[in-house]
């Protein structure tokens, strides 16, 4: 795997994490993009739109375009991904 690899995984938990923690297990892109940048990724809004999408292909997340703001909203799974209890190739596995 490479680096880019890596920390694209990584975004894609922290992400998932954040949200864990918001209210509603929700946010927008703009408000992801700054808690990212608070855990060490310097990312653009448009990556973190890119990333959400991704998600939510996968089931983890549900986006709703409020006007050109992507909003996220945790899903079960992508809850329990957040929190180790599932696996999902290409989301960093949370540590011990």
């Amino acid at each position: 795997m490479s680096f880019q690899d890596f920390l694209r995984q990584d975004v894609r938990l922290v992400l998932l994490r954040v949200l864990t923690e918001m209210p509603a297990y929700r946010s927008n892109s703009s408000v992801l993009t700054s808690a990212l940048e608070r855990f060490g990724h310097a990312v653009t809004r448009d990556q973190v739109k890119s990333e959400l999408t991704w998600l939510s292909e996968q089931g983890l997340v549900v986006l709703t375009d409020l006007g050109g703001v992507s909003v996220a909203t945790l899903t079960e799974r992508g809850q329990d991904v957040a929190t180790g209890r599932v696996v999902v190739p290409g989301v960093k596995r949370p540590g011990a």
